[in-house]
This record gives C-alpha cells, sequence and structure tokens, in this order.
C-alpha cells in the first residue's frame, strides 16, 4: 500500500500588507497582499501547529473562506512543524502588445508575495500575484534533500459562505465531450465531478468570481467537483493519468479510464505549479473585459518575429475536390477572407491509424476527388489565400516530426489538430509541445474538440484558437450562446464555426444574430459559412457534411467581410447571462457591435458614449425583418451618430442585430 504525505494550504485570500509579527513566536502570522486598486486581498495565514490557510476578499467581503490545498507526494513528506523562512514583495507596473487578442495594449500590473516555507524537514513556496482583475497563486516545490524528480497530487478545498449559483458543464463521463457540453446554472452543492473551468459563480449581484487555470503547460488539468470540507465547498483536482485509450468513431471522444489512484504529475525539481486564478468582476461582462489575466500569467512571446502570423477569415472547402477548391479560393479572395481549409478526409479516413497524412489519399466517404493539392496551394498564393489542412490526432501522434516540414514544404500554411487527447500531463505536454514544433515551420495552429486554453497563446501567438465550446456545429439555441459568451470565453479564443445558409441557422437563432456571433466571440481565425459553399462549388451529394447550402449574395454578406477578427478595445455594453449579450470592438478607428437575444423580446437600449468626443461617426445597423424579400430576411439602415447618441431596438426573441460604425470623412 502507498503512502502519501500531504500538505493542507488552507485558503484565505488577500492584498499586499504584509503583517508579520515575530516570526519565531507562536503567534499565528497573517501574511497579506493586496491588488493595485486596493479592493482584492490575498490572505495567508501561517500557524506553525496548524496548516497553511488562505482566504481572498473583495472590498473587505470575505469571497474564499479558510480553505485548503493539499499536496501528496511519496518523495517528499510536506507535513512538519511549520516555520518561515522569507518574505518577499514587490510591485510589476506594465502592459505589452498584441497582434492577436480582443486589445492590444494589454495592462499587467500587480503586486507580488512571495512566502517561503519550511515544513519540517521539507520546503514549498506560495506565489501570490494580485490583480486588479483577480487573485493568481500557485505552489513552488524547490531542489531539497537531494531529490531530483517527486510524483505529486493537488488538491485544492474552496470553502464558501453560502450555497452559490454556478455555471457548470456535465459530469466528465466516458464518450463524453464535456468541454463542449451543455452548460446549467445549479447551486455549488450540486457540482458533478468534471467541472470545466473557468468555473463561473453568482456571489451577489455586484460580484461575480470565475475560478480559472493559467499557464497549464507541463501538468495535468484541474476540474471541480463538490467539495466536503465544509457545507459550502468545491473540490479543485487534477487529471488522472489515461489508461488504455480506444476513439469514439462518431463523436470522436476519447475513450479511456482515468487512474484516480496515482500520483498525477511527475516533476524534476525545482518547479511551479500553473496559475490558480480567481477572477473577480462586478458582472459577467467585466470578468470578459477583463480575461486578459490568464494571458498575463503566461510567458511573453517565444516567436522573434511574428509577422508570418496573419488572423483572418476562413472557409471550409467541403467537396474536397480541385474545382470546389478553386471556387472557394475565389469567394474568399473576393470576400476579405484569408484562408480556405481543407477538413477531415483529405488524406483518408481520419479514425484509422493506417490514414497516412504525407499523403493525398481521398476518403471516398468524403470525397470522389479529383484533388490536386498542389494546383489549389498554387491557385491559393495567386490569390494570396493560404490554405489550412486538418489533421486528426492519430497521425499526428505517429507523425507530426514528418509532416511538419513535408506541408511547409508544400507550402500549406496551418494545421488544425483534430481530437486532441486532453486532460493528464502527458497530453498536456504533447500538445503544447506541438505548437512549438508548428511555430518552427510558421504554422498556424488550431486545436479542435476538447482542448481549452489557458494562456498559452500569448507564448506562441501561432496557436491563434482552439475550440472546446458548445457551437454552431452542436445547433446551440441563442440562449446558451448567451452563457458560453460569459463563461468558455473568459479563458480565451473560441473557434464556434459559424453558420449562415446551413437549415439549424433558424434552430439557432437568427441571420443577424449569427452576423453577431463574429463580434461577440472572439476567434483570431474566424470560420464563416460553416456547412456552405460558394455558388460556383460543384454540386456534391457524396461527401458526410449534412446540408452543404450554396452561398447567396444577400447585401449584408458585407458585414462578415468588413468585421476583423482581433480587436484594439473591448467593451460590454449588456450581460444577463443566458438572455442578452451585446459586445462593441474596436479596430483601428472602427467600431464594431455585436447584439444577441435569448428566449424572450426586449428592449435594447444601445450607447455610444464610448465613441470619440467630437467626432461624427456612420453606422450600418443590420437587424432581422420578415419582411426584407431575401432568402435571409436582414434588413440594413444607416445612422448618423455621436457620443451623444441612444439607439433604442425592439428584438425579437432569439433574434439580434450587428452595426459597423467608422467616422464620416
Amino acid at each position: 500500500m502507498r503512502v502519501f504525505n500531504y500538505l493542507r494550504i488552507k485558503n484565505i485570500t488577500g492584498i499586499l500588507i504584509i503583517s508579520l509579527i515575530l516570526l519565531g513566536c507562536q503567534q499565528p502570522q497573517n501574511i497579506q497582499v493586496q491588488s493595485p486598486d486596493g479592493k482584492k486581498t490575498f490572505s495567508l495565514i501561517v500557524d506553525s501547529k496548524k496548516d497553511i490557510t488562505f482566504s481572498i476578499k473583495y472590498n473587505n467581503q470575505d469571497i474564499v473562506l479558510p480553505s485548503t490545498l493539499e499536496l501528496i507526494s511519496n518523495e517528499i513528506d510536506f507535513s512538519g512543524d511549520m516555520s518561515i523562512l522569507k518574505v518577499e514583495n514587490s510591485s510589476v507596473n506594465n502592459q505589452w502588445h498584441s497582434n492577436f487578442a480582443e486589445l492590444s495594449v494589454i495592462p499587467d500590473n500587480y503586486n507580488l508575495l512571495k512566502v517561503y516555507i519550511k515544513l519540517g524537514n521539507s520546503k514549498v513556496n506560495i506565489i501570490c500575484r494580485a490583480y486588479n482583475e483577480g487573485i493568481a497563486f500557485s505552489y513552488e516545490v524547490p531542489e531539497q534533500n537531494n531529490i531530483l524528480e517527486i510524483g505529486l497530487d493537488e488538491k485544492i478545498h474552496y470553502n464558501f459562505k453560502e450555497d452559490y449559483k454556478v455555471w457548470s458543464t456535465p459530469k466528465r463521463v466516458r464518450r463524453v465531450l464535456t468541454a463542449q457540453g451543455e452548460y446549467k446554472q445549479i447551486p455549488l452543492s450540486q457540482l458533478e465531478k468534471g467541472c470545466e473551468r473557468p468555473l463561473v459563480i453568482d456571489i451577489h449581484d455586484s460580484l461575480k468570481i470565475a475560478l480559472a487555470e493559467a499557464k497549464l503547460v507541463d501538468y495535468a488539468r484541474l476540474n471541480f467537483d463538490k467539495g466536503t470540507s465544509s457545507k459550502y465547498s468545491i473540490l479543485s483536482s487534477l487529471d488522472g493519468k489515461m489508461g488504455g485509450q480506444k476513439q469514439d468513431t462518431i463523436t470522436g471522444a476519447i475513450i479511456s479510464k482515468r487512474k484516480e489512484t496515482e500520483t498525477k504529475v511527475h516533476k524534476k525539481l525545482p518547479f511551479q505549479s500553473p496559475w490558480r486564478v480567481v477572477m473577480m468582476a462586478k458582472d459577467e461582462g467585466e470578468l470578459l473585459e477583463n480575461n486578459y489575466i490568464i494571458q498575463n500569467l503566461n510567458d511573453p512571446s517565444e516567436i522573434a518575429d511574428e509577422s508570418w502570423i496573419k488572423p483572418g477569415k476562413v472557409l471550409r472547402e467541403t467537396t474536397l475536390t480541385t474545382k470546389g477548391a478553386y471556387a472557394a479560393i475565389d469567394f474568399v479572395a473576393s470576400h476579405n477572407m484569408q484562408y480556405i481549409m481543407f477538413d477531415a478526409g483529405w488524406y483518408g479516413n481520419e479514425m484509422k491509424n493506417s490514414s497516412d497524412a504525407t499523403t493525398v489519399t481521398l476518403d471516398p466517404k468524403r470525397s470522389k476527388g479529383p484533388l490536386d493539392m498542389q494546383a489549389v496551394i498554387a491557385y491559393g498564393k495567386e490569390k494570396g489565400i493560404g490554405l489550412i489542412l486538418y489533421i486528426n490526432r492519430r497521425a499526428l501522434e505517429k507523425q507530426l516530426d514528418e509532416v511538419l516540414p513535408l506541408l511547409k514544404e508544400w507550402g500549406v500554411v496551418g494545421i488544425k489538430y483534430g481530437f486532441v487527447r486532453v486532460g493528464d500531463q502527458d497530453a498536456t505536454v504533447w500538445l503544447h509541445e506541438a505548437v512549438k514544433k508548428a511555430a518552427k515551420y510558421e504554422m498556424i495552429i488550431d486545436v479542435h474538440d476538447e482542448y481549452r486554453p489557458t494562456g498559452f497563446s500569448r507564448t506562441y501567438p501561432n496557436f491563434l484558437t482552439q475550440e472546446g465550446i458548445r457551437g454552431d456545429e452542436e445547433t446551440v439555441p441563442n440562449s446558451h450562446t448567451l452563457i458560453s459568451m460569459f463563461t468558455r470565453t473568459l479563458a480565451g479564443a473560441s473557434d464556434n464555426t459559424v453558420c449562415y445558409y446551413n437549415a439549424r441557422v433558424s434552430d439557432m437563432g437568427s441571420h443577424a444574430s449569427q452576423l453577431a456571433k463574429t463580434v461577440c466571440i472572439f476567434s483570431p481565425l474566424q470560420f464563416l459559412y460553416w456547412y456552405d459553399k460558394p455558388a460556383a462549388s460543384p454540386e456534391k451529394l457524396d461527401g458526410l457534411w449534412g446540408d452543404t447550402s450554396h452561398i447567396g449574395n444577400e447585401p449584408e454578406l458585407e458585414f462578415f467581410d468588413n468585421v476583423p477578427t482581433t480587436w484594439d478595445e473591448t467593451k460590454v455594453l449588456h450581460v444577463e447571462i443566458g438572455e442578452l449579450g451585446v459586445i462593441a470592438r474596436r479596430k483601428g478607428e472602427s467600431w464594431f457591435i455585436g447584439g444577441i437575444n435569448g428566449e424572450k423580446p426586449q428592449s435594447v437600449e444601445v450607447d455610444f458614449s464610448f465613441l470619440e468626443k467630437g467626432k461624427k461617426y456612420m453606422a450600418k445597423v443590420y437587424t432581422d425583418d420578415e419582411t426584407i424579400q431575401t432568402r435571409t430576411h436582414v434588413k440594413i439602415e444607416e445612422l448618423e451618430l455621436d457620443r451623444k447618441s441612444i439607439l433604442n431596438l425592439k428584438v425579437k426573441a432569439n433574434n439580434g442585430f450587428a452595426m459597423q460604425i467608422i467616422p464620416n470623412e
């Protein structure tokens, strides 16, 4: 039987005020760090005869009550009398620039606390950064006692005052893609194992928090469950190592029984854990506006010359034929889009290990061809259009080092990684190493299916987007998109695969709300017209894509043509999670607004006070109107605006609106 050793660290949170009294005495010591605005406080309470405890306050209000961190290891005995060896504190006042984010200038300001702790004969350090946007903490295991490497497990027991409501993904079970699952609002006492992060918690009308993770690069993923440490607690734990693995050939889900009894990570000393983050804001909209805290907790870019990394809009080519690809390239070139993508089937059946991603070997269930890959790439280069290829993880895991230089030689500019393994340390390491390797060959990356980001795109910005969202492929109603907008997207970019002509649009919402998604759901690679193909594309009924309607020439398509995929500024104008969301984003001097409505009609007031003082603007407003005699029934109106203007819109249930605002010359 294995005997594990435990470190318990109890959760209290705080601010940057250090009140250290007599390190050697028996009185408890209160060590605090406070955010620059003085509103968020992390407190670490140390008593030589008790566990280490931390708590978190917001405006002097207890939010996270004393809570416990357990570190479990065979190699290091994290127990014994506790003493403080040293306390360090510092402040950082910084900003950085990004061409790939929701802001172009990103503030990075925090107060830092680092406490060096001795536990019997063992050492561990607790590190906290207190931001205006929230609290982030991690632990560090330094070199000690000639130990080179340890196995480790981690559990955090977050304790709360009340049975707060949380927005939870489904219980994690085999064959279910829970990161793409349906959110529900439930009491925290009803959480079930495997709840995804970020976990949004409704504290009260003027405070929302989100438990999140940052800088997960070489560790097991954390997940949430209801806890037992108090009446109202949440347990954060690490994913166990996957055993034998199969892949569901229908859903793509990795089927594996996780080993919950073994240590979850193996690390060489010294090492620092990923950051455990408590995002804090007055509402879900402010949480979204401040979600850059996740990237701030990651390292700066490792790519010296980022000029080859091009965000943009993508059209999936659904016929897997040369003729279809030429039609797709012509379409995107004339509609201010930047890429086409070949999805599964270009190198064989993606679910078969025998399929070879170094060859163009069509899956006959997807296409009868013909497909001349080199001709397509050459034609795309003539038109300034890049080609992205989908590759399933089955081929990637065995062929990545062979595939990358070959695709570079072909002239391919990006890869969409499909059905990647997620959760345990091995899967985490493989995925992030695969992104690093792709950067060496100047490949942009989109990771699909269960992966959710923790900020690594700051370090490797070629990692432009990922799925991990219940998007349009799931025929998601507006009401659920309005949940994803303020839960999943707190973690970062979300590839929603926006549909437009497909029949499911009427089940999800409306065409105007589809336009709005390109603003409301951030993704530097924005896939448009999912399931649709250009009018010049050949009719093809031998694929597995379902209803692949031809794209029309409705006048509102100009919004898709004009909308950017990265931004200089982001503002949430309205948020009623699950019911209404209105987001304004700026690129240069132009603003774009997306509004999505849920299951009841709304009167929406749009206040334009965010516009520049003294300037006049012209706005195009796109709304749903059944009297408009087009296939999509989208009305277009032009308005003159300034920062004093107010626009009142009557928005029907499951409808939406979009706007483009440009300065008057």
